[in-house]
Order: structure tokens, then C-alpha cells, then sequence
């Protein structure tokens, strides 16, 4: 299966990436630091030359880092070009769906990707935690459908789960396990398709915990933060950590994990549920566990 995937990747020429948010940009990003041809697409030119403005300023992250010079930035930056609609994709060899973490908008992507991308093209999807077979049921090729999901930040996060759907195949999982090696990544195998896969089944409900750890009044956000980056060795508390991800993002992964798998230890915290509902976002609404 391996010998397979390396031998095909040699055929990815253009990679996809539908979404140009934090995850979209950053996996575009990576592709075109390892010279691939990108083509990056949003459903708005404002949604694109935001994603173009955060890859510019990681990249010059990375010069001050001396880890990168100008000349190289300039050749990455010349490697991605931006389009919007799903209807460009037509000559990408492999499409990787990094839109928000919602059912019905992937498989409407999907559908649609089905429709537009050539015979040979390769569909995956970065999603932390719905069903591959369940997106793979929205198109005619459910044996080139595969998860794909990268770990945020992507230019330094070093994990791809690999989730093949119930109908994957070898050739289309060792091609996709091929490029994430291609791009210096250690590509794991979620060997079942359940909710959650690896990460998130095991990240979301230990977050989740510490939201019902404040609810109850057991202890503050800061001292739920220190005893466990302090107690466990975690580079960030669970509190900053869900801010960082997104509590929207939070909030649906329980969601799928307590509807896909019905066990109530899955039940989102409802203090979780209320600062959703209050546009509390963490990070990216300058309002979450801490305010920014």
C-alpha cells in the first residue's frame, strides 16, 4: 500500500484547498513550502486575500526565525493562486476540504467538488471529527474520499490523522499518507471511522471537562489553566487551548461525538453551549475563558 501511495505522488501537481480560513491557508501554506502548485479557493475575494495576508505574515514569522529568507517567501507565495468557487478546481489532482466543521455545508462541498473535479482527482476532507463514509456518500467516487486532518497550527504541527471511510481505498489512503510524509508531517492511522477519530476523541471531552470543572464552581479558569499545564506538563491549559481552537468549533465536535456515539459523558457543558450562544467565540472574537 505505501510503495503504491509514493509511487503515485509524483503525479500531484496542483493541490486544492477549499477554505482560506486558519486551517485552509495553513495547509496551503505548508503544500507550497514543499513546492507544490496551490490553488486556494473561498466563496469570497475578501475570505482569500485574508488567508493571502496570514500566510504572508507566518511566513515572515518564520525570516525572523532565520529558519526562512525573502527569496524563499516570494517563491512559496508565487506558488499559490486563489480563485473563488468550487468550479476552479477542475484540473486539481488532490482537493483537501477545509471548511467549518458543519454536516450539511461539507457534503453540499462535496457534492459539488464530485461534480467539478477530473476522474482521477482525490477528494479529502480536514474534518476533526465527522464520518468520511458518511461525506464520501455525497459524491460518485467514494473510493478516492479520504480524511485528511491536520493539527493547528499546520506550519508547526507535525500530526495528519489519516481516517480511511468504509469504502476508501489502498491506493487512494497510501497516495494521501505519501503526501503528508512529502510535507514532513508523521501520518497516523485512524484505523475506524468514528467520531472524533484519534485526537478529538480523546482532546474534546478532557476540554469538555474543564469547561463542567468551572460550571461548577470547583475552581477558576486560571486555576483550572495551572493545575493542569502545571499537574500534567500541558504546553497550554484546556480553557486557553479551547479558546485557541475555537468554542464553536468545541461545541460541534461534542456534538458529533454525543450524537454518534449517544453516550451522555459525551453531553456538551452547557456554560459551553451558553458562551457559544453569546458569540464568545475564544481568540478569533476577542472573547472567550479570557478576553483578548
Amino acid at each position: 500500500m505505501q510503495e503504491s501511495g509514493q509511487k503515485s505522488v509524483q503525479n500531484i501537481r496542483l493541490v486544492g484547498i477549499v477554505g482560506a480560513g486558519q486551517m485552509g491557508n495553513g495547509i496551503a501554506q505548508v503544500a507550497a513550502s514543499f513546492g507544490y502548485e496551490v490553488l486556494m479557493t473561498d466563496i469570497s475575494e475578501a475570505a482569500l486575500q485574508k488567508g493571502l495576508q496570514t500566510i504572508s505574515g507566518s511566513l515572515d514569522r518564520l525570516i525572523k526565525k532565520n529558519t526562512l529568507n525573502e527569496d524563499q517567501k516570494k517563491q512559496i507565495l508565487s506558488r499559490i493562486k486563489t480563485q473563488v468557487g468550487l468550479a476552479a478546481h477542475k484540473d486539481s489532482d488532490l482537493i483537501i476540504e477545509a471548511a467549518t466543521e458543519n454536516l450539511d455545508l461539507k457534503l453540499k462541498i462535496f457534492t459539488e467538488l464530485d461534480q467539478v473535479a477530473k476522474p482521477s482527482a482525490i477528494l479529502a476532507s480536514n474534518t476533526s471529527s465527522i464520518s468520511i463514509t458518511k461525506i464520501a456518500s455525497a459524491t460518485k467516487r467514494p473510493t478516492q474520499v479520504v480524511g485528511m486532518h491536520f493539527m493547528n497550527p499546520v506550519p508547526l504541527m507535525k500530526l495528519v490523522e489519516g481516517i480511511r471511510g468504509l469504502q476508501t481505498s489502498d491506493e487512494t489512503f497510501g497516495l494521501t499518507k505519501a503526501l503528508a510524509e512529502k510535507m514532513e508531517k508523521v501520518f497516523v492511522e485512524s484505523v475506524k471511522d468514528m467520531p472524533g477519530f484519534i485526537v478529538n476523541r480523546i482532546l474534546m471531552p478532557m476540554i469538555n471537562e474543564a469547561v463542567y470543572t468551572l460550571h461548577e464552581g470547583i475552581a477558576s479558569v486560571e486555576s483550572i489553566d495551572n493545575a493542569m499545564k502545571l499537574g500534567t506538563n500541558q504546553p497550554m491549559g484546556p480553557l486557553t487551548l479551547a479558546d485557541f481552537i475555537g468554542l464553536d468549533t468545541c461545541l460541534a465536535i461534542m456534538n458529533v461525538l454525543h450524537e454518534g456515539l449517544g453516550d451522555s459523558k459525551y453531553r456538551p457543558c452547557p456554560l459551553l453551549v451558553k458562551y457559544v450562544e453569546a458569540g464568545w467565540l475564544g481568540r478569533k472574537s476577542g472573547r472567550g475563558f479570557y478576553k483578548y
